[in-house]
């Protein structure tokens, strides 16, 4: 399945609108995120090796905001518990639709793969299953910082014992010097993926307000307080990172 280059800002805006997952960003998001997020397809491919770790046998899988389901596609890949179903889950229309595009290809060239339902819903409000393996890739971001708490705590109640969550996010640092390095290397690394600066600048406006990350630190005490004994990071690149936590 080819995808189209994402050109969304190289043409200056007058006004810059807030960064939402329409239909013109589900039409680029994959090169969108290969070129913007370092180290994601490593991200994505290894939540599938640790979803095979976690997964137990007749549960539940759940890809809690899954973009095009490219986590849910490694989750598929990956594990072959018997009797394990893969939840995805977007409140992007655009996206739901498009995933469910790539889940039906996926299909088409491998057997026997765990069975998926692409669902459109609100995370938030979402009542879940008791699970054994949670993904938030790229997503708590997204959430307004007052709610990602009790978003977290609904996932820990459902999670079954020895099942994990895995956590994705672009980090902020508390000290000030780190934080402007891994800035600025995370720039390096858009410009020598071909964004010019006014890609950058325009989609840093775009983005401000819609994308709010949080510390380590603050990541680590949240997910205490929602009730994980452990926070462990087995990925980071610069200002981006994964972590499992454990009920």
């Amino acid at each position: 399945m080819t995808h189209a280059p994402d050109r969304i800002f190289n043409t200056p805006l007058a006004q810059v609108p807030d960064f939402t997952f329409n239909e013109d960003v589900v039409r680029v998001f994959p090169d969108m995120i290969k070129r913007s997020v370092p180290g994601y397809p490593t991200i994505v491919e290894n939540t599938g090796v640790l979803a095979a770790q976690f997964a137990q046998a007749n549960s539940i899988l759940y890809d809690l905001g899954c973009s095009l389901g490219a986590v849910t596609q490694a989750m598929r890949r990956h594990v072959s518990h018997s009797g394990c179903k893969v939840i995805a889950v977007d409140n992007s229309a655009a996206m739901v639709a498009r995933c469910r595009e790539h889940l039906n290809a996926q299909d088409a060239m491998f057997q026997e793969l765990l069975p998926v339902q692409v669902i459109e819903a609100d995370i938030l409000t979402l009542t879940l299953q008791p699970a054994s393996l949670v993904t938030l890739n790229f997503t708590l971001q997204f959430i307004a910082p007052e709610q990602r708490l009790e978003l977290l705590k609904n996932i820990h109640s459902a999670l079954l014992p020895a099942g994990a969550l895995i956590l994705s996010e672009k980090l902020r640092f508390n000290d000030a010097d780190a934080h402007e390095l891994l800035n600025e290397l995370h720039l390096a690394f858009k410009r020598a993926n071909g964004y010019s600066e006014l890609e950058i600048a325009q989609k840093r406006r775009a983005i401000e307000k819609v994308m709010l990350p949080d510390s380590l630190e603050e990541h680590r005490e949240r997910l205490h307080c929602a009730g994980f004994s452990k926070v462990i990071v087995w990925f980071q690149c610069f200002n981006f990172a994964s972590m499992i936590a454990l009920p």
